[in-house]
């Protein structure tokens, strides 16, 4: 019997006669290493969350005299049983770096140094750039002469690193200045997830959690390096693969993900939706589809309208002009009471099923195979293994991350992962699902607050200047079907919407005056303030000042070279940080004279997670409590307080002074002072008055017990609806640590006592999809949830309603509009099926499957600084891919602080083949230049066979791989890989195509400081 040291000090109270135990037959080893635990006596110990990656690792943080003296990984987190990556395993260094900020700083318009000035100087003045921008640049009408409040003279950029709490007063502050230009770091990484999730199944998170992952028989990494980048996550594969699950790897490079799969599949970078659209043909073909899931569950029988068409990659309602569909040509064929028709025979030549097939009939294996680099006995291997899993007693589950993102038919590939999972009724099961390994450790619970310009908390769209009344919107955006078996739950948006402007607004928001509607910026249709565009337009001189918090987007962003000198353009900036990074110091960049940048900036030193309360969502939406173990380092202070500090002092000016359109600043119900616990509490919401539900009576104040409560007439208040129920009278349950489960759960490794999942502590989505229509789970040996004695038993299902085959039963699939899933998915963007285009820039002068070469709705930022390259251009023949690194994280702004993850990756290089490292004379170790038409970068050259050249339409075409985690400031080791990359967006979501685009490259003559 072992032991842990935690336990040892439980058992014995730290004392002598502990040592008995050996006499008990308990493994005494341990307690050698229990001197070094000595450090922490007499310390108080907290527990946080790592900072890096979505798993969210819990860590035990030990302070004494208000320092942090060690952290370590929590052995009771389910997820990761107390290991921590090299990241994790730095925090304490992080945490307790000289290289932290730790004062307010000042640069003043053309000098070449900071000055330390005091917070109340810092904010005045900032408080001050702020309104004069807004007053002179407000605009209450758009050139259409309707009413949209809103300036787009400023801007912010926010961060995941905020908590959730953090997050609800940032988006209350920057609504309330009516700033549109509002953008957050999962635009960049996985911002196409949630509409092409949306779009299939209803929501857009990942449908199950990690520890599920180890019920799978077969699991399909594509997209995804998880050994590296998200390392917890396969702790649970490799659990899977013990169990027997087959384990493939689709990916450009061999990694360490690769090394322990069962097998490896390289594939030519922006290629997935060919492979995976040869998947779909090989089930169709072969009726791997497991048929009774796929006929009730999913849209596979509706019948498509006589409009649909699609002709040589283009499919019906395409507007050349514009570069977009008009969708109402792919709209489904309704019956008299108003239902879509459906043909359960499967004969109709209209119906989705048919579609399908006649859609994926070109995408033969010798097709893909010529598209994508994979050789067709890899390909079948593939498909044979992953399609196994059509069965009910099988499961399979897919993993992705920004390998499938960042592309510009992002949305669209996942959109496919999704459909095949429905094929094969992998959604809702146990060891099913399809695994978002979102970023960082907050993308999730900082989606859900909207720190993005399209949403409003909770996944509401952000009004449009066309919908001009509440009422307006809220017909517009709440949808409604005929089918009394639909749930349709979206039909509740109502009260969600209410309830945010009730929290928003207080007191002022009332009934007669919409709720305050009207105070709420409005876009333009169409309007685009995503990153490519905010910067854009700071590059043309329309954005003049704005606010940067815990983001380094002259790093990470597309096509730096821009991005640097619109920076660089500014009046003001407002920037909040843990340490110095190339966005805090573009001023004095390379390349730009101080003396020459006009912009004034503001650096505030922000404490570090262990420093702070809130709340983190990790990717399986666990929402997790992090408390303060130490006060900020220095003078440093939680963004929560930065925020509500700032709105505040913006707030006393126009009070006094006055200014343009003061209502929605005056009038909302802002905090005072920045509490965790209060916003955490009105992130569930309460009752404003006594009120009467059923039979059951709440009084004002009280807490609402979930989002069922949730009202649109003003009586219940709630900043995310999502997160109504996390936090009822009963206190926070973001707080519990409860490992207790049934014997049900404990088969599938559920936990549903640890922490509070979203919605409503429901740990797999759609889990009513996992029982057959009468209730009985498909699979008795992995069972989500079962129909026995007239309820649910086991996770919480998603929907109470009975099963479908009962009289009052309902579909399972309670987010769409008609209740099922969908195969046939007509609300994205480039069509209702995924369709292979070529990447912006391509190797090949033709595309095999139409003549349609590129995404034709694609988004394309046009400057004088943004060029692309034309097809098969002889002058850029090789395509570059990017990647991160185990050892640092996203722009490496944090981890290239610490000492040791510095020393195991410490330079900027670029990784490339045998083949092409002979064909350029370059040997392994040599400083190569990196071209592209954009700008050069320099790297060192990493020559392995951990990257093959690839057999394309008949020619040899070489990939090249660069991380994307340094830049200049630290170390002198080259530049970010964004110097080559290109400002092209995938049309859903403007998020940028990282990861392919064409470069040559050669040794470099002269070194710059390597």
């Amino acid at each position: 019997m072992g032991l842990s040291r935690r336990g040892f000090l439980k058992v014995t109270g730290a004392s002598v006669a502990g040592l008995a135990l050996g006499r008990l037959g308990i493994d005494m080893a341990p307690v050698s290493a229990y001197a070094a635990g000595l450090k922490i006596e007499g310390c108080k110990e907290f527990i946080s969350i790592c900072p890096f990656c979505s798993c969210c690792c819990n860590v035990l943080v030990h302070s004494k005299d208000g320092k942090i003296i060690n952290i370590e990984g929590d052995p009771d987190y389910p997820i990761s049983g107390g290991g921590l990556c090299a990241k994790g395993a730095s925090l304490k260094s992080l945490h307790t770096s000289p290289e932290r900020l730790t004062k307010p700083l000042y640069r003043a318009p053309g000098s070449d140094k900071w000055e330390e000035k005091d917070w109340n100087w810092m904010l005045d003045r900032i408080a001050t750039r702020i309104k004069e921008t807004r007053d002179r640049d407000f605009k209450q009408k758009n050139e259409a002469g309707q009413v949209v409040n809103r300036v787009e003279s400023m801007f912010h950029l926010g961060s995941s690193q905020v908590s959730n709490e953090e997050a609800a007063v940032l988006h209350q502050m920057i609504r309330a200045l009516g700033i549109v230009h509002f953008d957050h770091q999962a635009r960049i990484c996985h911002s196409a997830t949630v509409p092409a999730l949306a779009e299939s199944f209803g929501r857009g998170a990942m449908t199950n959690h990690y520890t599920d992952i180890q019920n799978a028989d077969a699991i399909l990494i594509m997209g995804s390096n998880c050994a590296e980048h998200h390392p917890m996550t396969f702790k649970w594969v490799i659990k899977a693969k013990e169990k027997g699950a087959v384990v493939m790897h689709v990916d450009p490079k061999f990694s360490r993900t690769s090394a322990r799969s069962t097998f490896h599949v390289p594939i030519r970078s922006g290629t997935d939706i060919a492979f995976l659209g040869g998947m779909v043909k090989y089930i169709l073909e072969n009726k791997k589809y497991f048929e009774q899931y796929m006929m009730e569950y999913t849209n596979a029988a509706f019948i498509v309208g006589e409009k649909f068409a699609f002709n040589d990659g283009l499919f019906s309602g395409f507007d050349a002009k514009g570069k977009k569909y008009d969708k109402s040509a792919w709209a489904f064929e309704k019956d008299e009471a108003g239902l879509p028709k459906r043909d359960t025979t499967l004969k109709h030549p209209r119906c989705v099923y048919n579609l399908l097939k006649k859609h994926y009939d070109r995408y033969d294996t010798k097709t893909v195979s010529s598209v994508t680099g994979v050789s067709e006995k890899d390909i079948l291997r593939v498909y044979e293994a992953y399609a196994a899993t059509g069965r009910p007693d099988k499961a399979g589950t897919v993993i992705y991350a920004l390998g499938w993102t960042q592309h510009s038919v992002g949305v669209q590939n996942i959109r496919l992962s999704a459909m095949v999972q429905l094929l094969l009724g992998n959604i809702g099961i146990a060891g099913g699902g399809i695994n978002a390994l979102r970023g960082e450790p907050n993308v999730q619970g900082t989606t859900d607050h909207a720190l993005l310009y399209g949403y409003l908390p909770g996944y509401h769209n952000t009004p449009t200047a066309n919908l001009q009344t509440l009422e307006e919107y809220l017909k517009a955006e709440t949808p409604v079907t005929k089918d009394p078996k639909s749930v349709n739950w979206w039909s509740n948006r109502p009260k969600y919407v209410v309830s945010l402007l009730k929290a928003w607004y207080g007191d002022n928001a009332t009934k007669d005056n919409g709720f305050c509607y009207s105070l709420v910026p409005k876009l333009d249709p169409g309007m685009d303030c995503s990153h490519l565009y905010i910067f854009d337009r700071m590059y043309k001189g329309t954005i003049k000042g704005g606010l940067i918090f815990g983001h380094n987007p002259a790093q990470s962003v597309p096509n730096t070279h821009k991005v640097r000198k619109a920076l660089n353009s500014l009046d003001w900036l407002v920037m909040g940080d843990v340490f110095h990074n190339e966005t805090t110091d573009n001023w004095r960049a390379p390349g730009f004279d101080p003396k020459n940048v006009k912009t004034e900036v503001f650096l505030l030193p922000s404490a570090y997670r262990a420093e702070k309360d809130g709340t983190v969502s990790n990717s399986g939406r666990w929402h997790m409590w992090h408390y303060k173990a130490a006060d900020p380092l220095g003078l440093s202070r939680d963004m929560g307080t930065m925020f509500v500090d700032i709105m505040n002092r913006v707030k006393a000016l126009y009070a006094k002074n006055g200014g343009t359109f003061p209502d929605p600043i005056l009038k909302q119900d802002y905090p005072e002072k920045f509490d965790a616990d209060a916003v955490a509490k009105k992130c569930n919401g309460w009752f404003t008055q006594d009120v009467k539900i059923g039979d059951k009576e709440f009084k004002k104040g009280q807490q609402v017990p979930g989002f069922a409560q949730l009202a649109a007439d003003g009586s219940t208040v709630s900043l995310c609806w999502v997160y109504a129920g996390g936090y009822p009278d009963a206190g926070n349950l973001a707080k519990r640590r409860d490992l207790t489960q049934t014997p049900m759960q404990a088969k599938i490794a559920m936990f549903p006592g640890f922490a509070w999942a979203w919605p409503m502590n429901r740990r797999v989505l759609y889990n009513r999809a996992s029982v057959d229509p009468s209730g009985k789970p498909y699979n008795p040996e992995k069972v989500v949830i079962a129909w026995e004695d007239g309820k649910w038993v086991g996770d919480v299902p998603d929907g109470g309603a009975p099963p479908m085959a009962m009289e009052k039963g309902t579909y399972p699939f309670i987010m769409t509009t008609e209740g099922r899933s969908q195969l046939y998915g007509p609300g994205r963007a480039d069509g209702p099926f995924p369709e292979h285009y070529e990447p912006a820039e391509t190797p090949l002068s033709v595309n095999p499957f139409s003549k349609q070469m590129n995404n034709p709705c694609m988004k394309v930022i046009e400057s004088d600084m943004d060029k692309l390259a034309k097809n098969a251009d002889p002058r850029f023949p090789i395509v570059l891919t990017s990647y991160s690194l185990t050892e640092h994280w996203c722009s490496g702004s944090e981890t290239r602080n610490g000492p040791a993850l510095l020393e195991a990756e410490p330079q900027q290089y670029i990784e490339m083949s045998h083949e092409l490292a002979k064909e350029k004379g370059i040997a392994n170790g040599d400083v190569v230049e990196v071209e592209s038409l954009r700008g050069k970068v320099q790297a060192v050259a990493m020559v392995t066979v951990r990257i093959r050249p690839f057999q394309v339409a008949g020619k040899t075409l070489h990939l090249v791989g660069m991380p994307f985690a340094f830049g200049w400031t630290k170390p002198k080791c080259g530049d970010s890989i964004n110097r080559l990359t290109v400002s092209i967006g995938d049309p859903n979501t403007t998020i940028p195509e990282y990861k392919a685009c064409l470069v040559n490259l050669r040794k470099a003559e002269t070194v710059t400081e390597l």
